[in-house]
């Protein structure tokens, strides 16, 4: 089904698949897994796996119905590179993004090599934005690595939940950073001077910058709920877009 969305940085949700596993440190309080077994309970059509993997053929064609000019933010609830969803059935997903070219599609994954194995030899749609979730180092940062090399009009990082300081990461050939921290009861805390380094980089290279959320923790250090932490850094709202 294709809704609303209240992340901040998209217009619409759009979920070919639903469900997922977990493979690294940023899945360890996965949201869209509670989600997913809150709309089980629910009886929502299309959770009766819980969040065990299901293929939503019949949702393929929701994005062609629409005419408004949209960003849509692909498998909010899944992850389209998952090792159980097969390069045919992506190929469906990548042939619905590519007819549907008055929206703005963005697939982001944790999944980088198999989403480098899978583009690999084809020109992905101009209209398709590719992105990689970067938790940490250890994981996060091979990723940006494996981003860089495919051939695409807009690659972009979600650095979310940033769980430690990244270091100096090279930022080149990437074209839009989106930075924000855990929320939930057991979230993990994020520090500022994490996201300092992370706007330095994005100065440096001339990433625009998206700060999203604080989360569960503010920026000194005290739990609160993440309405009220907000999403100011520097005194600021920012949300810069790929131009």
């Amino acid at each position: 089904m294709s809704t609303s969305s209240k992340i901040e940085w998209t217009e619409q949700t759009w979920n070919p698949t639903v469900g997922c596993t977990k493979i690294s440190p940023g899945c360890k309080h996965c949201y869209a897994e509670k989600m997913a077994l809150r709309l089980q309970a629910m009886g929502m059509r299309g959770y009766e796996n819980g969040f065990g993997l299901s293929l939503m053929s019949e949702r393929l064609a929701e994005p062609l119905e629409r005419r408004k000019p949209t960003i849509y933010f692909v498998n909010s609830m899944s992850d389209l590179f998952h090792e159980e969803v097969p390069f045919e059935y992506i190929d469906k997903v990548f042939d619905v993004m590519k007819r549907a070219h008055q929206h703005t599609f963005q697939v982001l994954t944790k999944r980088a090599e198999r989403m480098a194995d899978y583009c690999r030899g084809k020109a992905v749609p101009p209209n398709v934005w590719l992105g990689v979730s970067v938790e940490d180092r250890k994981h996060g940062l091979p990723r940006i690595e494996l981003l860089r090399g495919i051939d695409v009009m807009v690659r972009f990082l979600s650095i979310e939940p940033l769980l430690e300081d990244l270091g100096k990461p090279d930022f080149s050939g990437i074209h839009w950073a989106i930075v924000g921290g855990e929320s939930g009861s057991k979230a993990r805390p994020m520090q500022r001077q994490w996201v300092d380094g992370i706007k330095r980089q994005c100065d440096r290279y001339g990433v625009p910058f998206f700060f999203k959320q604080w989360g569960t923790w503010g920026p000194d250090g005290q739990k609160r709920s993440k309405k009220t932490n907000g999403r100011t850094y520097k005194g600021r709202v920012w949300d810069a877009m790929p131009a």
